[in-house]
């Protein structure tokens, strides 16, 4: 009996080892865990915050790109009407030169004869010519004598300061079309070259922002493969987190009530052990009285 009480007391003594040992390692296991798990998730947010940022990074650089084209294709248009309106400015002054040159050569044949030029004529061709020469011998052939003048008021004489005011008016009128069509040629002119360097710039602008949305699209891929590797990993945790959770159960359902009652059974059965080698004692001192007795 008090043999089997030790050999109870020793199996009691090795499965409490037993106990402790496996309850403190799969804790401190399930604690690793949890730590493990709570990293990722941490890293997993800030991995979020991260993507939002760069998603609003992007929106930004998409947004000014199109922003960009459109201002560059309204440039466009407002540079195409400017230059229109500048060659027909042009076309317009230039034909108005000429009609104003027209107009003073005339006055040129009656008042300044020698300033007249004439106007160059076509050359005509074998039959032109031909036509020419019989209109003019048919004239010849037909010409009388004119009638005598009618009377006037006197000699007619050519009023020169007259002529000369308006001839003066014309070079004005030329002069001032001139000064309008230089002061139009530097605007062409500025404006072209910074239609220009507008162009230029924005094309420097929307390489480096495509450059930065193609370089932010693969972080962005990057990080999403990166958050699904967190996801993954923490899955994979969780799922081990589970079996230990459930071998920590069953430890504690084996465990719990022999670490709860260890110390008690240990002294109960201490005192059944003392118990038991009184009783032989005093069951060993009776059997030597009575033979004492007999004899």
């Amino acid at each position: 009996m008090v043999e089997n009480l030790r050999k109870s007391q020793v199996a009691d003594d090795s499965k409490r080892t037993w106990c402790q040992q496996n309850l403190a390692s799969t804790g401190d296991a399930k604690a690793a865990l949890e730590r493990a798990i709570a990293d990722l998730g941490s890293q997993s947010e800030a991995g979020e915050q991260a993507m939002a940022q760069l998603q609003e990074e992007l929106k930004a650089l998409q947004d000014g790109v199109a922003a960009l084209d459109k201002a560059v294709a309204e440039a466009t248009e407002q540079r195409k009407a400017e230059n229109a309106a500048y060659t027909e400015l042009m076309a317009g002054n230039t034909a108005a030169k000429g009609l104003l040159g027209v107009a003073k050569n005339r006055l040129n044949q009656f008042y300044n004869p020698r300033l007249f030029k004439e106007a160059e004529k076509a050359e005509l061709t074998k039959m032109g010519r031909i036509s020419e020469n019989h209109a003019a011998f048919v004239q010849l052939s037909e010409e009388v004598a004119p009638p005598p003048a009618p009377a006037t008021f006197g000699t007619y004489e050519k009023k020169h300061e007259d002529s000369n005011g308006v001839i003066a008016m014309i070079d004005l009128l030329k002069k001032e079309l001139d000064k309008e069509m230089t002061e139009a040629k530097t605007d062409e002119d500025h404006s072209q070259a910074a239609y220009e360097q507008l162009m230029a710039d924005s094309a420097a602008k929307r390489g480096a922002d495509t450059k930065s949305i193609t370089d932010k699209m693969e972080s962005k891929a990057a990080l999403a493969s990166t958050q699904q590797a967190f996801a993954d990993k923490s899955a994979s945790l969780e799922k081990k987190l589970g079996v230990k959770n459930e071998y920590l159960r069953t430890l504690h359902a084996e465990c719990d009530w022999l670490l709860a009652n260890y110390d008690t059974r240990k002294e109960t059965r201490a005192s059944e052990i003392n118990a038991l080698g009184n009783a032989k004692s005093v069951l060993n001192g009776a059997d030597y009285t009575l033979a004492q007795t007999s004899a």
